[in-house]
């Protein structure tokens, strides 16, 4: 059973007081804290086997290499990959839409080749594609959205039909809007006209069972610390054509195979892709979270996210001046929000007061609140360790918002 009382006991960092208040954490699309599991799967990595990985064949090496090259394995059940060797290490999300954007982006467009964004990118999704467009003379369309906040799937198939599109880059689900965005059909359909798809799952795989051959991605980008691991790493995973292809990203140790005077060439995938020495406790780290959520079940997590949410919807729908952004549905646990013309600093400082923390800003999302017509919005995410109370915390402060700066309020 999904016992958020009992979960919440793997995290005491929820178990402190905030302004001598008990945490309400509401910030976990930013980064989800940590349970006791990967603390110490870390720990004990540190305390029995730390040594550097693929060189040495002294036991503590071999030790540290098995641990990383098992984290690899646990990650690519994870998402479904064909193999392990289908992973890559990176220090997240950003680093691993970078790795595509001038690995393989770089190298592969041409002047006047086309490359799709959406409205909805965090930024990490959409600057690199800008900068790869100048650099190379290619054309970038954006997505834009429909009334109801949803991607205007019309207007992504006449961009396809003009018959120059290469690349899609699309998130799975909005770090904003919380939406999800049809990625299987908009990998189908861009498909259709030779074009790679590159998808940002940041914020969908801590919430959503990912399969990645089922969605048939060319290329998928994860970072560990949003499902419950550690800061400083993450994955791409890529299909294994299109990883062999590609040059590599950065140049150094372990990506070799073999280096003379004035030539190089290059290691087999995916060590091409991680030079130097990497984030091995990262790794260990990372595949305790997936061992984690593996044992929750990622359908149990999206069914008590989907009830939570429900829950947080309306009870917010309820208090008067707040407005809430985005289509109600189908979208991952988080809302954001704005109250009357109260900034979104001054709530989240309000709410910090009461032991309730909420990320307020444009969230690395300015193209999307431009569209939004606002600078800033206030979020609520919820995980696994939020539950009703929590929700009621946040209901609870932001009255006490009202009555502070009720003088600027509508």
């Amino acid at each position: 059973m999904f016992d958020v009382k009992e979960i919440k006991k793997d995290f005491p960092v929820l178990q402190q007081e905030i302004n001598g208040k008990p945490v309400a954490y509401l910030d976990s699309a930013a980064s989800s804290q940590v349970p006791l599991q990967v603390v110490d799967a870390m720990s004990q990595y540190y305390a029995t086997s730390h040594s550097n990985v693929h060189r040495g064949v002294h036991t503590l090496g071999e030790r540290a290499t098995s641990a990383y090259e098992n984290a690899r394995e646990k990650v690519a059940r994870f998402v479904n990959a064909p193999l392990p060797q289908n992973i890559v290490f990176t220090r997240g999300t950003t680093e691993a839409i970078n790795l595509v954007a001038y690995a393989y982006g770089l190298h592969k467009l041409q002047e006047g080749d086309g490359i799709i964004v959406t409205l909805v990118e965090h930024h990490s999704n959409l600057v690199p594609w800008q900068q790869i467009a100048k650099l190379k003379g290619a054309k970038l369309y954006m997505v834009e959205l429909t009334e109801e906040g949803h991607l205007d799937m019309e207007q992504y198939q006449a961009f396809l039909k003009q018959g120059n599109i290469k690349i899609v880059a699309v998130t799975q689900a909005s770090n904003v809007l919380g939406t999800i965005t049809p990625v299987k059909e908009i990998i189908q359909a861009a498909h259709a006209v030779g074009a790679v798809v590159v998808v940002d799952a940041a914020q969908s795989a801590p919430h959503l069972k990912i399969d990645v051959q089922d969605l048939d991605a060319d290329f998928l980008a994860v970072s560990g610390h949003k499902m419950l691991g550690p800061t400083g790493i993450g994955f791409l995973y890529g299909k294994g054509k299109l990883l062999d292809a590609m040059e590599p990203f950065q140049l150094g140790g372990s990506m070799i195979g073999l280096v003379d005077y004035y030539e190089s060439n290059w290691a087999e995938v995916p060590a091409r892709f991680e030079a130097g020495t990497p984030n091995i406790v990262g790794a260990v780290g990372l595949a305790a979270a997936v061992d984690y959520l593996t044992d929750l079940g990622m359908d149990n997590v999206r069914k008590h996210e989907e009830e939570l949410l429900a829950y947080a919807w309306n009870r917010l729908a309820k208090v008067e001046g707040v407005e809430m952004y985005g289509p109600r549905e189908p979208r991952t646990g988080l809302i954001a929000f704005n109250l009357d013309d109260t900034h979104p600093h001054d709530v989240s400082t309000v709410l910090d007061a009461e032991g309730v923390a909420v990320r307020a800003g444009h969230h690395c999302a300015q193209p999307l609140h431009k569209w939004l017509k606002a600078a800033a919005t206030n979020r609520a995410s919820f995980y696994i360790y939020n539950d009703e109370q929590d929700i009621d915390r946040l209901v609870s402060a932001l009255q006490k918002v009202k009555e502070m700066f009720g003088y600027v309020t509508r």
